[in-house]
This record gives structure tokens, C-alpha cells and sequence, in this order.
């Protein structure tokens, strides 16, 4: 896909807007993504525009940071203890309300683009996003389950922050890709846009990417969480089919 092609409508689009401060626009290269059994991940390539209501203003460039976020699913964060030269699993905080992925791409390093007054206010960091889920009131170490949870997260690539990610071209056009993991979660994921400048965000973009399962695997999932039954004797039947061929194969294939 020619990124510049299809940011054409945005740029026209960016022209036809009343000019106040500086905004911001933006497109996604597909808005449903379709998990089928050869889905093994995906890419997706955000672009846009920028908008200068008065260019001459302003001595510092803008800045572009873009924020992925799926659905919530529960998670279960354990902390081992080391028992008998062991390590067990002693004490565990489940959590309701974890982003199933996160990935915030930035066009310079985060922390230097985005003051942490603002990234608290919009949630758009990592480590924010994930904090602010909220962890029952008995957790008086929460930070260390929050960490661990998204240092496991991290390493199956389900959270990413992408630091210098965002390309901008001549303080105008921008892109970047995000790279979205096989394990994914049916649901709506959340995209946010941000202009910031100066550490400020000055002007937000939200759109939203659909993720779900389709064909054969639609109706799998749909006929073991309406009809658990029927979907028992499926797999049952199937596994008598399979055993009863590998039987007769290899009767066939006997000298």
C-alpha cells in the first residue's frame, strides 16, 4: 500500500479545516484485522498530517505519538518465593482490567517529547496505561506487580514502547508501524494520535481497529461458547476418527 496515496483524502481534508492551532489527522493502512488459522500477526502503518495554523510561531517542532491499546482481559500477576531451593508460586493479584496490548510509538523519546504531567493526564506511556488499571486495595507492592506484568507482557511483544518510531517528514506528513502479535484479542483496539509540543499535547486524533476471528475458527469459538455440548461430542467424534485412521493406516501399511 503507497501510504502517500491513501493520505491524499487526509491532506485535502486537513485543508478544508478552519484554521486554529495546530492539528492533527490521521489513517490506518486496514481498520479490521481477521484472525484466521494461518494468522501468524500483522502490521499496521499509521499515517497522517500535521497542520500549521501559523508556522512562524513557533521555534520548537511538533511532535507525533501514536498509542494502540486492545481490549481488556483478565490477567494473574504471581510472585515467587524461593521454598526449599524451589521456586513456587506464593502470592498472586488477578487483574480485571490489563490492556490485552499496548504499544505507543513516538516520533523522539518519550519522556522527552511528553511531560509526565501530560502523560498522566492522557494515560499514553507504557507504564501509565497499565498503572492505571487499578489493583484491589489488600496490594501494598503494587508497582512490582504492575512491572511484572509488563515486563511478561513486554517479551511476548503484547506491550511495546517504540521510541523514535514516528517518522515526520518536513513538519507535515508522518508514519509509522506497529507490529501486532499472533496471540491477539478479539475486541476493539483503541488508537489515539497525539500533537505535542514543547512536552504539551496541543491537538488528539482517535480512530479504531476491529480484530476477530472469521470462517472456520468463528465458528468453532461460537459452538464452544454457546453449545459446549455439542462441541464435546465434535471433538470426540473427531478424535475417535483420527485414532480409528491411524489404526487403519498402519493395518494397510503392515507387510
Amino acid at each position: 500500500m503507497n501510504w502517500r496515496v491513501a493520505l491524499l483524502p487526509l491532506l485535502l481534508l486537513v485543508a478544508a479545516l478552519p484554521v486554529r492551532a495546530d492539528q492533527v489527522i490521521a489513517g490506518l493502512s486496514q481498520n479490521r484485522i481477521s484472525i484466521t488459522a494461518g494468522f501468524d500477526g500483522s502490521e499496521i502503518l499509521v499515517f497522517g498530517a500535521i497542520r500549521h495554523a501559523a508556522p512562524q510561531e513557533h521555534t520548537l517542532p511538533a511532535d507525533v505519538i501514536v498509542a494502540i491499546q486492545g481490549p481488556a482481559v483478565p490477567a494473574t500477576v504471581w510472585r515467587k518465593e524461593r521454598v526449599g531451593g524451589i521456586w513456587v508460586n506464593a502470592d498472586g493479584v488477578r487483574v480485571s482490567t490489563a490492556p490485552s496490548f499496548y504499544a505507543v510509538a513516538s516520533s523522539g523519546p518519550l519522556d522527552e517529547v511528553l511531560s509526565s504531567t501530560e502523560d498522566l493526564r492522557h494515560r499514553i506511556s507504557v507504564t501509565t496505561a497499565v498503572r492505571a488499571m487499578g489493583l484491589p486495595a489488600r496490594v501494598a507492592d503494587a508497582a512490582r506487580f504492575t512491572d511484572a506484568l509488563i515486563r511478561l507482557r513486554g517479551e511476548e511483544g503484547l506491550y511495546q514502547q517504540l521510541d523514535g518510531a514516528v517518522q515526520i517528514d518536513e513538519q507535515t506528513l508522518f508514519r509509522t508501524a506497529v507490529a501486532l502479535p499472533a496471540n491477539l484479542t478479539e475486541g476493539t483496539y483503541r488508537t489515539r494520535v497525539f500533537l505535542a509540543r514543547d512536552g504539551q499535547v496541543i491537538d488528539r486524533f482517535d480512530t479504531e481497529i476491529e480484530v476477530g476471528k472469521v470462517g472456520l475458527e468463528r465458528w468453532l469459538y461460537n459452538l464452544a461458547h454457546d453449545q459446549p455440548f455439542a462441541y464435546g461430542l465434535l471433538a470426540l467424534a473427531l478424535a475417535l476418527l483420527s485414532g480409528w485412521s491411524a489404526s487403519a493406516a498402519a493395518a494397510y501399511l503392515r507387510p
